[in-house]
């Protein structure tokens, strides 16, 4: 999938740089080209010299040398895709930011192909909310996260900041350029995200979700040729494709009444939106002051989004569901899908590390109406997507 693809690889200076001579190498095994951008840092982790050996092309790490300007531009033309990895905490924040002072952060601002970055910091630094906040721009800009892995660190701690394996990287990419247009002429609606049902001006009821799995799932949709139209609540991340029509709520009733109204003309909804059960019976129209030790809510039920697209659900369509569950999951689960007239529900728990809310990964099994399942390991959310979006093919072509 990778032969003739022109690829550069951006090195950046963490100790995770040693990768990327053996990355190198299985690039071009793959039949692809291969230009190396090193920040001034990354040398002190390997040398030009081998990358350049491997790659069996110059190396640059200085906009201009003693040979002359190494036209960025150019090679953000010249590109089919712009891999850069490992990733440290600094590069990350330039490339979040636009702080242009080395040949990589150049080639980077002057790309017009697909961008995937892979990460390598330690544990703390991984989860501070700078760098969660770098990451979540990054993507913003239509930029692919290859998720960091989990393991031992050069610090001695164990936990998520690994660098990808390079296999797992190569194994990326092929399946971007893979991308089947198997849903092409397709109409899907998806929802995601969490309702904030309001208490107040300043105050809500909400959840924990961040929307990553529905953004996933319309990302894949789109790349695979569906025409996705996305219900997403409050959430701070966006859809890399551009093609993917996005459409901001609020409420559950918000989400609810664009989900209805849409849901006819769709071939199928994929609902996994948290949506929030209940509302304030009634909403203040000022702030609500402290007073007194106990504070009284009156809540009432918010439609049922699942259950009424299930109602209007017609041959040929196809409903699937989501159940984030903390015990007797799949009886809930499967309970849930009988109710709701899914074709399909996708189920995870709670009890699993690395699922639900907030994650960069997710441990699914997916329940189907004639007591099959199938179940899955822990994934980023791209590929797991990738994995729903195969059962729906699935169920297209019963």
């Amino acid at each position: 999938m990778l032969q003739g693809k022109k690829i550069i690889l951006g090195i950046s200076g963490s100790i995770a740089a040693y990768k990327s001579a053996f990355l190198t190498r299985l690039l071009i095994k793959a039949g692809a080209e291969v230009q190396v951008l090193m920040t001034p840092s990354a040398q002190d982790f390997i040398t030009p010299l081998t990358l350049s050996t491997l790659s069996k092309r110059p190396v640059y790490s200085e906009v201009s040398s003693e040979t002359g300007w190494n036209n960025h531009v150019e090679l953000g033309l010249w590109a089919d895709a712009m891999l850069i990895a490992p990733v440290t905490a600094t590069t990350l924040a330039k490339l979040a930011n636009g702080l242009c002072d080395n040949i990589l952060v150049a080639a980077y601002l002057s790309a017009r192909c697909p961008v995937f970055f892979a990460p390598a910091m330690d544990l703390d630094m991984w989860h501070h909310p700078a760098t969660r906040h770098n990451v979540e721009r990054l993507i913003s800009y239509g930029n692919q996260l290859i998720p960091v892995g989990v393991g031992e660190l050069a610090s001695g701690l164990s936990g998520e900041g690994r660098m990808a394996e390079p296999e797992d990287i190569v194994a990326y990419l092929e399946r971007f350029f893979a991308q089947k247009q198997d849903l092409a002429g397709k109409k899907i609606l998806l929802t995601a995200g969490p309702t904030y049902e309001p208490i107040d001006p300043v105050r809500f009821i909400g959840n924990r979700s961040s929307g990553k799995m529905g953004i996933a799932l319309a990302d894949a949709a789109a790349r695979r040729g569906a025409e996705v139209t996305l219900i997403l609540g409050p959430s701070k991340l966006t859809p890399q494709e551009k093609a993917v029509k996005l459409i901001k709520v609020e409420t559950a009733q918000e989400m609810h009444d664009a989900a209805v109204q849409l849901f006819p003309q769709m071939n199928a909804a994929i609902l996994a939106a948290a949506v929030a059960d209940y509302r304030p019976k009634t909403v203040a129209t000022e702030k609500i002051k402290k007073k007194g030790e106990e504070l009284q809510l009156d809540l009432i039920k918010n439609p049922d989004i699942a259950a009424d697209l299930g109602k209007m659900k017609q041959a040929g369509q196809l409903l699937i569901g989501f159940a984030l569950e903390t015990n007797d999951e799949e009886s809930n689960a499967q309970g849930k899908l009988e109710k709701k007239n899914f074709d399909c529900i996708v189920l995870n728990s709670l009890r699993d590390a690395g699922a639900g809310f907030n994650h960069d990964t997710n441990k699914i099994s997916i329940l189907f109406r004639n007591n099959k399942k199938r179940d899955f390991e822990l994934k980023s959310k791209n590929a797991v997507a990738e994995d729903i979006l195969q059962a729906m093919i699935d169920l297209f072509n019963v």
